[in-house]
């Protein structure tokens, strides 16, 4: 769940509790005002605490994770996010025409990947090579190559390195595809399973209309 979106749910949660809590400890235990909103606190951030508690263990079995292994995964998406601000700031820092497509399109892969990650963390470990390889390969090459494009002259060594540079970043733009096909792979893999399921009992609907074309047809 987002975190942001997460705080704002149990915030709201909490706050009836704080005055019902602090209305309680006023008017029935005839505390002071300021022990009441002490017990009013009290009660908001207890509140907050359990049902934090409670949508962790949620989402931690609705995703069928360990709590050892979210916090690898949200360790290394973390670390990806990081990766992807850097890769981020050169690639628009960038003023080349020639490549503009190609970092549009691996930013575009990039963060479909880390976006899938974020909400569903299993999917992690169907992109680790990406995560541990991948990205790291052309977070260098782009800012590698954002430097040497943004010398005011440039040699014939230096073209030639942009030129091998943006190669490299078109291999490795499919080597994206790839793993954002692996991410997705099981997605694919039930879709194709109900799409049979389906034209399955498309066939079984028309054979039980008309049975005799069917009988005849033979």
């Amino acid at each position: 769940m987002n975190p942001i979106f997460s705080f704002i749910i149990r915030t709201l949660a909490a706050v009836p509790v704080m005055m019902f809590t602090g209305l309680i400890a006023l008017v029935f235990f005839h505390q002071h005002f300021l022990a009441s909103v002490g017990y009013a606190i009290a009660g908001g951030v207890a509140a907050h605490l359990i049902l934090a508690l409670i949508m962790n263990v949620y989402f931690l079995k609705k995703h069928q994770l360990s709590l050892k292994e979210y916090r690898y995964i949200r360790k290394n998406l973390k670390e990806a996010n990081k990766k992807i601000r850097r890769l981020n700031k050169s690639l628009f820092t960038n003023r080349d025409l020639s490549s503009f497509k190609q970092r549009i399109d691996i930013l575009r892969i990039i963060k479909k990947i880390q976006k899938m990650a974020l909400k569903e963390p299993k999917r992690f470990y169907k992109a680790e090579p990406f995560y541990f390889s991948h990205l790291d390969s052309v977070v260098e090459l782009t800012e590698k190559y954002h430097f040497l494009s943004s010398q005011p002259k440039k040699n014939l060594e230096m073209n030639q390195s942009l030129l091998e540079t943006r190669q490299t970043l078109n291999e490795l733009t499919k080597i994206l595809e790839e793993d954002l096909y692996q991410v997705v792979s099981n997605d694919i893999e039930t879709l194709n399973f109900e799409i049979d399921v389906a034209k399955a009992s498309i066939k079984m609907k028309k054979e039980s209309k008309f049975p005799d074309k069917n009988r005849w047809s033979k």
